[in-house]
Order: structure tokens, then sequence, then C-alpha cells
């Protein structure tokens, strides 16, 4: 099993560094904190840090300092990537920052979701990202987290009767699954469900990711019917 990428937060403010943490690590990656200079200079000295998230309490200058040191190691060792956060209206400071090699620079104030989805995506890039993405109509899910995104911002957590089904429905898309065959191979959770529990957990599942992808065939069994991205 490979390593959980790590991302360490530095001199970000508190309230979205407790709410970036809490995104990151619901998703399985390894979160580490250092809110004083001497700090963070303790923690990026050492090794296997991926991405770094440089708060505004922070002077500019004093995250650049951060970025020139520890953004690439000596040797020609890769270093971890670095986002900055800047104060809007700080175009020069975007500018130096990026030119020393920032992968992204983000002003304040910030959507939490929209830098976790960046750090996501620098993870990818570098071979570390562990998400498994499955866009529907109203809803994203991550299948590795097992955690349901919807538009509105809000999540939800799948269960893993929830996660094991979605997974099969994914795997026999525009196919007609009978109930036998969900019960094979996505049990219930609960030993004493019965064949007449299928319809509820199909309503449960289709009311948690928002979609009208699982459509009921009536006396067949249920089918997926993949979103226009799914399509061959």
């Amino acid at each position: 099993m490979a390593a959980r990428a790590v991302i360490a937060l530095v001199s970000v403010a508190e309230v979205v560094a407790s709410e970036l943490a809490d995104h990151l690590e619901r998703r399985g990656h390894d979160v580490r904190q250092a809110r004083q200079p001497w700090e963070a200079e303790s923690l990026l000295a050492g090794s296997g840090i991926d991405v770094v998230v440089v708060g505004d309490s922070l002077s500019q200058a004093e995250g650049r300092e951060l970025l020139r040191r520890y953004g690439s190691k000596s040797g020609g060792e890769e270093g971890p990537d670095f986002i900055l956060i800047c104060r809007p209206g700080d175009l020069v400071d975007k500018v130096l920052a990026l030119e020393l090699g920032a992968a992204d620079v983000v002003e304040s104030p910030l959507n939490v979701r929209e830098l976790a989805a960046r750090v996501g995506g620098l993870l990818s890039r570098r071979g570390r990202g562990n998400q498994e993405l499955i866009v529907l109509e109203n809803a994203t899910v991550d299948l590795r987290s097992a955690i349901v995104m919807h538009r509105s911002g809000a999540e939800e957590q799948l269960s893993p009767g929830q996660v094991a089904l979605l997974r099969l429905f994914l795997a026999s898309p525009r196919k007609v699954l009978t109930r036998d065959d969900i019960i094979a191979a996505a049990p219930a959770e609960n030993a004493d469900a019965f064949d007449r529990s299928i319809d509820s957990r199909i309503v449960r599942l289709r009311r948690k990711l928002d979609t009208e992808t699982i459509t009921t065939i009536r006396g067949a069994g249920y089918r997926f019917d993949p979103p226009r991205q799914f399509a061959d």
C-alpha cells in the first residue's frame, strides 16, 4: 500500500487550517502544521513533504524565502510543491512567487474546498493522488474516501455497502442488474436484510447521490445509465 501523501500547512489561519486539514485527512492524506517560522524550518528540512501551503500570516518575503530554500532540494532532488496564500491585489508578490517556482498562488479570503482541490491537483501531477472521482448530475463522488460532494458545497459520507453498490453499477453500465446480482455482489450491511430491502437501499443511494441515473426496471431489476461524460 502506498504511503499517504503529506501536506504541510505553514502559518495558515487557524479556522482555515482546521477546515482544510479535516477536508484533506478525510481523503486519506497526512496533514502537518507549523504555526511559527521556526516550526516551518524544522518541518520542511525533513523529507517526505509533497505539498506546502503557506498562509498570509507570514509576510510574502518570508513565504518566498521558504519557497526558495525548500521548493527544490540540493542535487536536483524534487522538493515539495508550494501554494502561497496572498492578500488581494498583491500582483507583484504573486508574480515573484510564480517566478520563484510556486506551483500556485491564491488570494484570501479563499474557499477551502477550492484550495483542497488545488492541493489534490498537485498531488495527482506528482503521482500521489488517491482520488477516484465519479461526476454525476448534481454531485461528485470520491469513491476511495467514500465522500459525496454536492454542488451546494455540502458533503456526505457513503457507507461501505453504498460504495459497494455504486461500484457494482459503475462496473455494469446500461446493464439490468437483478436483485440476485445485487445481493451476490453488494450484500446488505445488515445481516438480517432480505430481498425486499433492495428497493430501500436503491432509494437511499439515489437520494444521497441526488441522481436519476439509477433506474428501476419493473419486474427485472435496476440499471445504471451513465451521465453524458461517461459515454463511450
